[in-house]
Formats: structure tokens, sequence, C-alpha cells
């Protein structure tokens, strides 16, 4: 008789989905059933409840799952929007949801990991094609529509099917100015914003541990515009120590026990596991880029758009609204105007960033530069609230998507770039690198 066949090796996306499923393996391409973590919803839950209660289900399976933010439309530009963020409250009252978090807290990415109500290794699905974010951290997270997540509030359960995978291995640092935005854009712009359609990414290679944890997440998150069903970074030792003193502080358990516990979780690839396709980037030879109206990947060398006129320069969303990237704007701005015709708007992702960035003079200097500094939240984002734009208008701005429309006009264009870039165009008045300002 001969001797067993060898087991191909696992992917990310595979190990994470078997757990959740309660497997020990699952095969590319398979269908199962899978208990997320954590469900994720915001200012959209009112219309996910009226979804959840045609469903016959009184009670949602487990409220201590579900995970609420009002970050959309945060305050409530209009009475619909606060009638629906009272729809949401009292919907939190009556489910007995604990994860809820009011305007001003910040956006629901950034909270959910501020929060550790996240962590390496789990399942979370949300409402939001976002969700990809929480792969920073080495948790899969995926975006699922509203009928959905009523399912999952009633049922506990949805399929999903396992994805193919694609590797990008990392070599080298990224150099001065620039950063894992322009990183996301040069992977978009060259393999097209469908290059990865309900694929699984993994990042892999030393250049993964040399990008700080702000930009491990904005690399996850611009996933979301790659077209993936969701992104992988390793955890390593940073994200450990990250988590950790969140997670006591969260659950009173001593941070040693929590760092043991999130360790204990985390997932890795099998080294054998197979690949739809590998990509090498040399991270030392990119270059800032931006992202031109009105595709994520029509993407352009810094030096290609310079010159053009900008009204509203936007810092902020889940995507780059962190201190890190405020504190790049202050360091840029600080001592100088913002030029006269154009706005600079600045939003930090929580408000846990904002106190950091008040505490730290951030805020003072972008205020005194000319800067708004918005509540907490997805801002102008999403299109319907704070920095709204005009027809004509150009905008430059750090968040993650520009098509026709977006931010609230079909006769506006939107350019992306790094904020360290938004920053020297908010002074300059037109796309500028932070070099020609400074």
């Amino acid at each position: 008789m001969g001797a067993p066949a060898q087991l191909e090796g696992q992917t990310f996306a595979q190990k994470a989905i078997a757990r959740a499923a309660g497997r020990d393996r699952v095969a590319v391409g398979e269908v199962v059933d899978v208990c997320p973590d954590r469900v994720l919803s915001h200012d959209n839950t009112a219309a996910i409840a009226r979804l959840f209660r045609t469903l016959g289900v009184e009670r949602v399976w487990d409220p201590d799952r579900l995970a609420i933010t009002l970050d959309h439309a945060a305050p409530p530009p209009t009475v619909r929007h606060a009638q629906n963020h009272a729809e949401i409250r009292a919907f939190v009252r009556e489910q007995g949801v604990r994860h809820f978090f009011e305007v001003g807290r910040g956006v629901c990415h950034q909270v959910l990991s501020e929060e550790a109500l996240v962590l390496p290794g789990q399942l979370v699905l949300g409402a939001d094609s976002h969700t990809v974010h929480f792969g920073w951290m080495g948790a899969f997270g995926a975006g699922v529509g509203r009928s959905e997540v009523a399912a999952i509030w009633a049922l506990g359960q949805i399929w999903l099917r396992v994805p193919e995978t694609i590797r990008f291995v990392l070599r080298g640092q990224l150099r001065p100015g620039v950063t894992a935005k322009d990183l996301a854009l040069h992977i978009i712009g060259t393999l097209g914003a469908d290059g990865g359609l309900y694929r699984s990414v993994e990042f892999a290679g030393e250049g993964v541990a040399a990008l700080p944890l702000a930009e491990r997440m904005v690399l996850a998150n611009m996933m979301a515009e790659f077209g993936v069903k969701n992104a992988y970074l390793p955890p390593d030792e940073a994200v450990f120590d990250w988590l950790a003193p969140r997670l006591s502080r969260r659950t009173g358990r001593p941070p040693e026990e929590c760092r043991e516990l999130i360790v204990s979780g985390a997932l890795y690839p099998d080294q054998d596991a197979a690949y739809e396709a590998t990509h090498e980037v040399d991270l030392s030879r990119l270059e800032p880029l931006v992202a031109c109206p009105h595709t994520v990947d029509n993407v352009v060398p810094l030096s290609q758009v310079a010159g053009q006129r900008v009204d509203l320069a936007f810092i902020g969303t889940c995507t780059n609204g962190r201190l890190e990237d405020i504190a790049e704007a202050a360091r840029i701005v600080r001592g100088k105007r913002v030029a006269r015709g154009t706005r600079l708007l600045v939003v930090p992702a929580s408000s846990e960033v904002l106190q950091e960035a008040l505490a730290r003079g951030y805020i003072a200097d972008l205020v005194a530069a000319g800067a708004v500094i918005g509540t907490p939240g997805c801002g102008p984002c999403m299109g319907n609230h704070m920095g709204v734009l005009a027809a004509g208008e150009v905008c430059i701005s750090s968040a993650n998507r520009n098509f026709r429309g977006r931010m609230g006009n079909p006769e506006a264009e939107i350019y992306l770039a790094n904020p360290a870039v938004v920053a020297a165009s908010a002074v300059a008045g037109r796309i500028a690198s932070p070099e020609e300002i400074e």
C-alpha cells in the first residue's frame, strides 16, 4: 500500500475560514458556513434592522458579537439622518448591544481596532466594503451586504466561498516621502481596480515588518479598491504590543494574559500554500503617486499632475485619518498658510486620534495654518456630509475612492494622494510635493 498523499499547505484565508467553520481545513473554491467573531455595521444599522425584522426573529443571535458605530453622517446633517440615528439607538437598547459607539467616537474600522474588538486570526464581517481593513493585524475582514448582515444577526452564520489568494512579497523599505498609500496605488494602478476581485491578498517579505502599524492599516484598507475579499499582513510583535494593553483595558484582564491570548490566536499561511499568483515589489523603487479622476487605477507619478488647481484638500477617513497622518500634515503646514482660494479639511479617524493630536499640538498647528477640523468620523468621504464639493471644484484627498460623485457632486474632480502631498497641495493651492513648499 502506497504512502498517504501529502496534504497541500493552506493559505491564511483557508485557515481563517476553516477556523470560523469549525473545520480543520477547507479547499479553495469550496462554499462553507462560517460563524463570524464580530459583525460590524454603522449608520446603515437602521436599514439592516428593518430587514432583520422581516425574518420573523425578535432577538439577534448574540448581541455581544455585534459592533455598531455612528460615523458616516456624524453629527447628523439633516432631520432624516437624525431620525436614522435615533432608530439605531433604539435598536441598540432593545437588543442589548454593548459595543455601540456614539457620534464622535470615530470611523468604525479605526474604533474597533482601538477597542481590540477584533484580534489576529478572527473573522469579522461588516456592512462596509472597507472591512478588509482588519487585515492589518492578521484578521480576516470582509464586507458583505445589508441583507447578509441581517441574516447573520438572525442565524449566527453565513456561507462564504473560499477565495483564491494572490501573494505580494515586499522587499526593502519605503523611501522618505513615500508611504503605504503610494504602495497601494502602485498595486492598483499596475494590476487594475478589479485585479484582486474576490481574491484574498497576502503580503509577505521583510518589507512588511518595515512598515509602521499605521501604514499597514492603510495598505489593508486600500485593498478594497483592488476588489479583494480580504487582505492579510502577518501579525508580529509590534501588532501584539499594540493590541495587548487595549484588550486589557476593555476586559480588565492582565496585559500579559491578554498578549498570550492574542498571540495564540494568530494565523500564518503554510510555507507550501498554493497561490494563484505571486508578485514582488521593491519598496525602495516606489515614488509618490496620484490617482486621477475618475478611477482609483488611473494612477500617475506626482510629477505628471503637479500644478493642477486645488479647491479642497482633505485629510482623513478610515484610510488616512490616523495620528501619523495628522502629524505629517501638521509638520508640513507649520508656520505656513493654506493658499487663498483653497480649503484644508482635516477629520481625525477617532476621538483617540483627536485627543492625542491635540495633546501634541498638531491641531493647533493645523488651525493656525487655516485648516478646518471636523468631528471624528467619515466626513466628506461618503458624499453627503461635511465637505461636499461644488460643481467644477477639484479636491485632492487622502481617502480611498475618487469615482464620479463620490464626494457628493458628479461634476467635481477628486485626486487621491498620500497625506503629505495633500497638505503640501493645500499650502500651494495646486497639486505639489512637500519638497516644493519646504
